[in-house]
């Protein structure tokens, strides 16, 4: 995948919206996998949060999508990676690990640069985008919190140290490094403090 510019002119503008789109799309997918696969052994109250955030992500794409169109250009248009949809394939059998991973490594990454990319759009004059993805980031620290608890309350029944836990299956599941600099303040609102992402950031060498 070639690497996104900022969104300073039309091109890069429709290839910024087209990762957004294509990641809420994936997105969608997923909110309704985790209950496919788990949502019989999780207590009734899992489906219902879920069913609410692929609620929000369908409403996420939808916008990203007619501003797509309205930008002319459509979902599909350019390529995509698929490394969201790898990460789910690779948690399939494991419900922490899929929690861990998905809302908890990659939906936080988003609070992490979401705020620049409304930077980005505002400085460019797009100020229609912009509240679009300030819509989406809103909604996502409440997905990031949904997460964070299911977690949690999977970690309480087997008697795991949350944050340990956290550790070991990023560890073993996620392909990468948590790159800082971190939205600690997104992320402390979802319920995610420093003690779950700080020991597993890449740390920089001295020259």
């Amino acid at each position: 995948m070639p690497r996104r510019r900022k969104a300073g002119n039309d091109n890069n503008r429709r290839a910024l919206l087209h990762a957004v789109a294509h990641i809420e799309l994936n997105a969608i997918d997923l909110a309704f996998d985790i209950i496919a696969r788990f949502g019989n052994i999780m207590p009734r109250s899992f489906t219902d949060d879920w069913i609410s955030v692929g609620d929000d992500e369908a409403r996420h794409f939808a916008l990203v999508n007619n501003r797509l169109k309205a930008c002319e250009s459509f979902y599909g248009d350019l390529p995509a990676h698929d490394g969201l949809w790898q990460s789910s394939k690779e948690t399939a059998k494991n419900l922490p690990a899929r929690l861990a991973v998905v809302p908890m490594v990659l939906e936080a990454r988003g609070l992490d640069v979401t705020p620049a990319m409304i930077k980005q759009f505002e400085g460019s004059g797009d100020q229609i985008s912009a509240e679009i993805l300030q819509t989406i980031y809103a909604d996502e620290i409440d997905h990031v919190r949904i997460g964070t608890k299911w977690f949690n309350f999977l970690a309480d029944k087997v008697k795991k140290d949350p944050e340990l836990w956290f550790h070991d299956l990023v560890r073993q599941y996620f392909r990468g490094h948590l790159k800082p600099p971190f939205n600690t303040a997104a992320r402390t609102r979802a319920g995610m403090p420093t003690g779950y992402y700080q020991p597993l950031a890449v740390k920089k060498h001295k020259v």
